[in-house]
């Protein structure tokens, strides 16, 4: 982690979606590691959030786009002129998905060709574009998805991200091709897929964890859960951010091999059903009531696992959380802002370097 923190250090990165749950911790962790951030995105959409709990709007270049708007998004490129460029920006619920699967597309289709064409047209060096686990054709049995697995997606929201990470393999292989850098260009791209990230700061709606949050410690009321026995891929929110910086890195240093896709996902002892999270849940925080409603009205994959291996042993990335630590992080960094209402930046840089020091 050392080499990571040195790396980082004074590096011009541009982070899109920075004011969401986890470009918000990526924002900060690259602060603490004292890189020059420069944020793309839209206003936060939840009260509160993650990026004004935080505080730095005014210690990065804040710039208020939607990903979908070309001529911005490559005019603040340009007038960066990022070493690097972290491309989280997207629609992310898969409910939503359902109501507005035009924009869905619109945001992370046509978002992640706007991204990779910036990069083009800017000679940016390193691109990682994040997409999700649930871009592999989910035949719902008990197997890990591997990176070459087929892709698919059933609900728009999956597709479309399915969509960009085959956007990503085409620039990659049409304009960034790992065999010709160094004499056609000088860019390496990468996608990476992550699992159920969990941790302190997300409010968005439709998720477990920020649901439970806010029915057991805000405002005291039972939770209705619709899909118990749901298995996912469980991992604490710096889990794949550092998987990201360690892609980044690495490609940025030139190493072709790193060009291509990436899962960042948990040990398998971790990919646990919505049932245990929940129970774990409630252990750490002494409090809660759970009411099962199961709604089969929208289809959501009821197992989903991912295989790492490939992260571990050709990038040398490892996982430092096990499910129950990452709860614990996770209630603890609640507990802290509902019920003790104590310093929460500081326990948040607190998380962030005892995770990577």
């Amino acid at each position: 982690m050392n080499k990571l923190i040195k790396f980082y250090k004074g590096k011009k990165v541009l982070v899109t979606g920075h004011t969401g749950f986890k470009g918000a911790w990526l924002t900060q962790i690259l602060l603490n590691f004292g890189a020059k951030v420069c944020g793309y995105s839209l206003k936060t959409n939840t009260e509160p959030n993650l990026f004004s709990v935080l505080k730095f709007k005014s210690s990065i270049k804040h710039v208020i786009g939607d990903i979908r708007n070309f001529q911005l998004l490559n005019k603040t490129i340009t007038d960066f002129k990022p070493d690097i460029i972290f491309h989280l920006a997207a629609q992310p619920i898969v409910r939503d998905s359902y109501d507005d699967p035009k924009y869905t597309y619109e945001v992370n289709v046509m978002g992640t060709v706007n991204v990779l064409e910036c990069m083009r047209l800017n000679g940016v060096k390193t691109g990682v574009i994040i997409t999700t686990d649930k871009v592999y054709k989910n035949i719902e049995k008990d197997v890990a998805y591997k990176e070459d697995d087929q892709l698919g997606g059933y609900d728009p929201y999956s597709n479309s991200k399915a969509c960009a990470d085959l956007v990503v393999s085409s620039y990659m292989q049409s304009f960034f091709n790992p065999d010709d850098h160094g004499t056609k260009h000088s860019t390496l791209v990468s996608s990476a897929r992550a699992g159920n990230v969990i941790g302190g700061g997300d409010w968005a709606k439709d998720r477990l964890v920020p649901d439970m949050m806010r029915a057991f410690l805000e405002k005291d009321e039972s939770l209705v859960i619709r899909s118990p026995n749901a298995v996912r891929p469980w991992q604490h929110v710096f889990e794949p951010l550092s998987g990201y910086l360690l892609l980044g890195m690495k490609l940025n240093e030139g190493q072709t091999d790193k060009s291509g896709a990436w899962n960042f996902g948990p040990e398998k002892d971790d990919m646990q059903s919505v049932e245990k999270v929940l129970e774990a849940v409630v252990n750490k925080l002494g409090k809660g009531k759970v009411v099962i409603q199961e709604d089969k009205t929208k289809h959501e994959a009821s197992l989903l696992k991912l295989d790492n291996s490939k992260a571990k042993i050709t990038l040398g990335w490892e996982t430092k959380f096990d499910l129950k630590k990452a709860i614990s992080e996770t209630a603890e960094w609640y507990q802290e802002y509902y019920m003790r209402k104590s310093n929460i930046k500081k326990l948040s840089i607190t998380q962030i370097n005892n995770y990577f020091k």
